[in-house]
């Protein structure tokens, strides 16, 4: 039976830990300059995005060569997809093509009925509501940085989107600690257990906190409401003055592109030991490891 990748809750705590861990011996072979072969060894990818990318597009592509397949890269301007060709039908063509199939787009139920019609596994590369292929590499980058997950005390301050959904999954997953601050009517919907806490109050949230993480106020699709969402996140700027309260060498994480100046301060993105630059070179390593572990399912 094929597995999918469409949330992070897709997979179970062990699958989870083993991918977080191979990801990073995945990253070791790659700086000893073995890199090249593996799981997808003659087989071909199709990798389409719906959304314009630059992390998951080059990760993803780079990943699938070094893995021993190949890219097969498609944006929905080059596809019938564009021209009013049923999810359904694309899904069920390109699965006579290609050995997986790894879509970056708008709504969740595009992706979902993509998995349901294809015959080949399925990879959540982006959706308006999930990010899980992000999570995976900010949990490599944290428990590098850390040594461990256990116990973890993290922080999510800025919008209730789709990449603190797929934290607030990981933390159910893996049972640490996550305070989830935004303002009223930008607070993430839905309940993700005991370990998970919401708050208006981002200096609140950050207190005591070892990892704080951050993305744009306005999101793909949302430029017209950018005027307006930066006066409502007055005050959530990730900067030295709001991580006083947190952990002694607190990881600041951003899943990039950063708008400097507005929800992060520079000096988080510039400095001797930033961590955003190894989260988003282990975007990379992390979708190798997990295209390891659905193709071998």
């Amino acid at each position: 039976m094929k597995r999918d990748f469409l949330k992070l809750s897709d997979l179970g705590r062990d699958a989870l830990v083993a991918i977080i861990a191979r990801a990073e011996a995945l990253k070791a072979e790659r700086r000893a300059h073995r890199r090249f072969g593996g799981v997808l060894e003659g087989r071909s990818v199709a990798l389409i995005f719906e959304k314009p990318s630059t992390r998951t597009r080059v990760s993803f592509e780079v990943g699938v060569r070094e893995l021993g397949g190949h890219p097969v890269v498609l944006s929905s301007r080059d596809m019938q997809l564009g021209r009013g060709e049923t999810i359904e039908d694309t899904a069920r063509t390109l699965s006579g093509y290609v050995d997986l199939i790894v879509l970056r787009t708008f709504g969740q139920s595009r992706v979902e009925t993509l998995a349901r019609w294809a015959s080949v596994p399925v990879i959540n590369a982006l959706t308006d509501e999930h990010h899980p292929c992000q999570i995976l590499a900010d949990l490599q980058t944290v428990q590098a940085r850390r040594g461990s997950l256990e116990g973890l005390r993290a922080a999510w301050v800025g919008d209730g989107n789709n990449v603190a959904r797929s934290w607030a999954e990981a933390a159910q997953i893996l049972g640490f600690s996550l305070a989830l601050a935004s303002p009223e009517g930008f607070t993430l919907d839905g309940a993700f257990g005991p370990t998970v806490r919401k708050t208006t109050d981002p200096r609140e949230a950050v207190k005591g906190a070892e990892v704080v993480i951050t993305d744009v106020f306005a999101s793909m699709g949302q430029e017209a409401e950018a005027k307006a969402r930066l006066a409502a996140f007055e005050g959530y700027q990730v900067n030295p003055g709001l991580l006083e309260n947190a952990s002694k060498g607190v990881t600041v994480l951003h899943c990039l592109p950063a708008h400097r100046g507005e929800e992060i301060d520079a000096a988080y993105l510039d400095g001797d030991d930033v961590a955003v630059w190894d989260e988003a070179e282990n975007r990379l390593h992390a979708q190798k490891a997990l295209i390891e572990h659905l193709m071998r399912g």
